[in-house]
């Protein structure tokens, strides 16, 4: 659906879009197809006249384990990959924040680095009791340019942002929750997702989209 790599799986449940990052033998983490279907993806819903909610969530026992270190090596060495890439990372955050209809995602596990960017981009957050979120990038030498410290800082308090971009370290689903940068901790991330998309369906679907865009006008 949407001409996604395979790497993206998108399903339609009447108005419902769930979306599955699906590489789960590398723990979803990032490549360039992901990364390019990622970027592309949410243009493709706020253009699909029939959807009215999407989930997000991740394909066996991680949501995101962040970008895969075969891709960052193939970044560090090729020019006109790494210029598309940094494009690409523009519309992952941008086109995220621009679409209308509202994400929740179904944080399944591990939420690291892009992933924990998806989570934390979303409009509302389910996450596993044994999940946690962290943005690694310093750890690596890279910035978190779209990553959760873009968001945080609307989450959670400036201090407590700072720590954790430049530590790294992980948060676990109770603590997210506690912090702000979660809303539930979900037995079934996935099914309680689907049940609070299903239920924001039900309502006027003018007002919610309108809703979400003023509440984004802060990111």
């Amino acid at each position: 659906m949407y001409d996604m790599p395979d790497e993206i799986d998108v399903r339609a449940e009447g108005g419902l879009r769930i979306i599955t990052l699906n590489r789960p033998d590398e723990l979803n983490a990032v490549n360039d197809p992901l990364h390019v279907g990622l970027a592309k993806i949410w243009a493709a819903l706020d253009e699909d006249p029939d959807a009215r909610a999407a989930v997000i969530t991740g394909a066996g026992r991680a949501f995101s384990a962040g970008g895969d270190f075969n891709y960052l090596d193939e970044l560090r060495n090729d020019e006109a990959l790494r210029q598309k890439t940094i494009k690409h990372a523009r519309e992952l955050v941008i086109g995220r924040v621009r679409c209308r209809l509202p994400v929740i995602a179904a944080v399944n596990g591990p939420a690291v680095g892009v992933g924990c960017s998806r989570a934390a981009l979303s409009d509302i957050v389910y996450i596993a009791e044994d999940a946690f979120v962290a943005d690694p990038h310093v750890q690596i030498g890279l910035v978190a340019a779209d990553g959760g410290p873009l968001v945080w800082p609307s989450q959670i308090s400036l201090l407590q942002a700072k720590e954790f971009a430049l530590t790294g370290v992980r948060i676990k689903a109770q603590r997210a929750v506690e912090l702000g940068m979660a809303n539930h901790v979900a037995a079934e991330p996935v099914a309680e997702a689907i049940a609070c998309a299903t239920k924001i369906m039900e309502l006027p679907q003018q007002a919610v989209e309108a809703t979400k865009r003023l509440m984004n006008i802060q990111l």
